[in-house]
């Protein structure tokens, strides 16, 4: 829903590389933000203290209280959230499916798919009272199907795709848009660090990235609903 007021944006894990690049876009846009990560001090390492236009709010996703408190706060604030994007996730190799300890499996969960539940369930009510408003998810290409020693993962972020379909399901005709992205591996320090001998120039830019997801809270993709986007590189 566009009224022309300045959109309210909210990015979980906002301090991380993807983040942070789509934190630049969406101020690009003139939008207002709330920038959620664990970490307050992260976030303002990367984005400077807050300001009028730009909140910061150091928070546990795993805390379901917590993430209501500051979809409030930014509520008392702003007076909307127009977009939700849940950018939180991780990545971490496992084990055998038959080896895979309860530890792996609980830490990929919350991570790639209880986060995006506590921040919908957090932030879908309002949009619902408002009328509108997009939820942009992150997947992962490779959860298409099963990968050797990554069953956690794939498994953790094929929940991201299923629940992005059933909330788009729900949502659409409440003037909801919901829809997810795709990624191949992303180009960050972090990943050239683990991959020394792989070229970068295959992997995905979080710039253009953040170009996908920015276009999925758009209004020119109003008629989007449900979609699971492969973005996987220029090459």
């Amino acid at each position: 829903m566009n009224d022309g007021q300045r959109r309210v944006v909210l990015i979980t894990g906002a301090a991380g590389n993807l983040g942070r690049a789509l934190a630049q876009v969406f101020r690009a846009r003139g939008d207002a933000l709330v920038l959620a990560d664990r970490s307050r001090e992260a976030l303002e390492a990367a984005f400077g203290a807050e300001s009028e236009g730009q909140m910061l709010a150091g928070v546990d996703l795993l805390d379901q209280a917590a993430v209501t408190a500051l979809a409030a706060s930014a509520l008392e604030r702003f007076g909307r959230i127009d977009v939700l994007c849940n950018v939180a996730g991780g990545f971490r190799m496992g084990e055998a499916v038959h080896e895979t300890g309860d530890g792996t499996w609980d830490f990929l969960f919350d991570l790639n798919a209880r986060s995006v539940l506590h921040a919908s369930r957090a932030v879908v009510p309002h949009m619902l009272a408002r009328g509108g408003g997009k939820v942009v998810n992150v997947g992962a290409f490779s959860a298409q199907r099963g990968v050797a020693q990554m069953g956690a993962y794939t498994a953790s972020k094929a929940v991201v795709a299923r629940l992005t379909e059933a909330m788009a399901a729900e949502l659409r005709t409440r003037g909801i848009n919901v829809n997810c992205v795709l990624p191949t591996i992303i180009d960050t320090p972090e990943n050239r660090q683990a991959m020394p001998d792989a070229d970068p120039a295959q992997w995905v830019a979080p710039a253009d990235l953040a170009q996908v997801i920015a276009f999925l809270a758009s209004d020119a993709a109003r008629a989007v609903h449900g979609a699971a986007v492969p973005v996987t590189g220029l090459s």
